[in-house]
C-alpha cells in the first residue's frame, strides 16, 4: 500500500502548454499499485527558466516535458542523455541530488512501435511537423531504417533543418512547405505531429492530411494522444489503414519515464492496467 503523502513524499511533475490528465493518472496510479512514497502532478509555465529552476531548488524528483518546452528548456539543464542530445529535444528530466539529466523517451517509444506494427521502412513518409517531438518521431524512423521521407512544415527554417539532419548520413529526406501535394508515391506512410486534431485545440475537428491521401496511404500514425481516435485515426480506420495512435505512444513513453524515476519497472498487466485507468 502506498504510504500517505508525508514530508519524504518525492514529487514528480509535467510542463505543457496544454496540460492534461494522462500522466498524473498513469503515474499515481502504478504509485498506488507498486506502494510508492511519490505524488504526480501536471504543470505548466509562462517563465520556464523559473520553473526548471523551481525543479532543481525543491527537489522535484522528475519532469515530464511537452510542447513547447522540449528544445527551449536544454539551456537550463546539466546533462544530456544521448537520446536527447542527438535529438536537440527532451520529454523526461530527471533530478539526480540537483544535477538535471535530459532524456528523450518519445525517441524508444517510437522505435519500439515502429517494430511491434511491423512497419515496412521501404514505405516513403511524409511527417506533418517539425518541433520536438518531431524530431524524436523522425529520428526513430530514420533509424528504424527508413531512408525516404519528406517533412511537411509551416515553419521552413526548422522543416530544412529537420530534413538536413535527418540526411546527414542520407540524402532522402526534404523539406516540403504546407500546401506541397505529394503523389501518392511519395506519401505511403503519413504522420502528424502538430497539435492538428488535439482535443480542446483549435483544430479539434480537422484532418491532419486531406482525405484522398488518407485514402492512398498504406499506414498512417498521429501522435495526438487526447483523444486517442483522432479524425486522422478514425479516418485511416475507416479506410482499413493499419494505425499507429498518440495514445500507444504516450504510454510507452510514460512507462520509461517512471522506471528513469523510481528505478521500478511495472509488470505488462500493470501498465495496461494503469493507461486503462488514465485514459477514463
Amino acid at each position: 500500500m502506498k504510504p500517505p503523502i508525508n514530508k519524504d513524499t518525492r514529487l514528480c511533475m509535467s510542463l505543457s502548454g496544454r496540460p492534461g490528465n494522462f500522466g498524473t493518472r498513469f503515474h499515481n496510479y502504478l504509485y498506488e499499485a507498486l506502494g510508492l512514497d511519490f505524488l504526480y502532478k501536471a504543470f505548466t509555465t509562462t517563465d520556464l527558466p523559473a520553473a526548471i529552476a523551481g525543479i532543481r531548488a525543491l527537489g522535484i524528483r522528475g519532469c515530464a516535458v511537452s510542447m513547447p518546452f522540449k528544445e527551449a528548456c536544454i539551456p537550463y539543464l546539466d546533462r544530456l542523455d544521448a537520446s536527447a542530445a542527438v535529438l536537440q529535444s527532451v520529454n523526461t528530466i530527471v533530478n539526480e541530488g540537483g544535477v538535471l539529466y535530459a532524456y528523450n523517451t518519445d525517441y524508444l517509444a517510437v522505435r519500439q512501435l515502429l517494430a511491434q506494427h511491423r512497419v515496412d521502412p521501404a514505405l516513403r513518409f511524409v511527417l506533418r511537423g517539425s518541433g520536438g517531438m518531431a524530431r524524436a518521431v523522425a529520428f526513430a524512423l530514420r533509424d528504424a531504417g527508413f531512408a525516404s521521407g519528406t517533412i511537411l512544415a509551416r515553419n521552413e527554417a526548422a522543416g530544412q533543418a529537420l530534413a538536413h539532419d535527418l540526411g546527414s548520413q542520407n540524402c532522402g529526406f526534404i523539406w516540403q512547405p504546407e500546401h506541397w501535394q505529394p503523389q501518392p508515391q511519395e506519401a505511403q506512410m503519413l504522420i502528424n505531429v502538430t497539435p492538428i486534431g488535439m482535443a480542446g485545440g483549435p483544430e479539434a475537428a480537422a484532418l491532419a492530411f486531406a482525405p484522398a491521401q488518407i485514402a492512398q496511404a498504406q499506414a498512417v500514425m498521429d501522435v495526438v494522444a487526447s483523444p486517442a481516435e483522432t479524425p486522422l485515426i478514425r479516418a485511416a480506420r475507416a479506410e482499413g489503414k493499419p494505425v499507429i495512435t498518440g495514445a500507444e505512444v504516450i504510454e510507452l513513453q510514460a512507462l520509461e519515464q517512471f522506471v528513469l524515476y523510481t528505478g521500478v519497472r511495472p509488470s505488462a498487466a500493470q501498465v495496461q492496467a494503469a493507461a486503462a485507468f488514465a485514459r477514463l
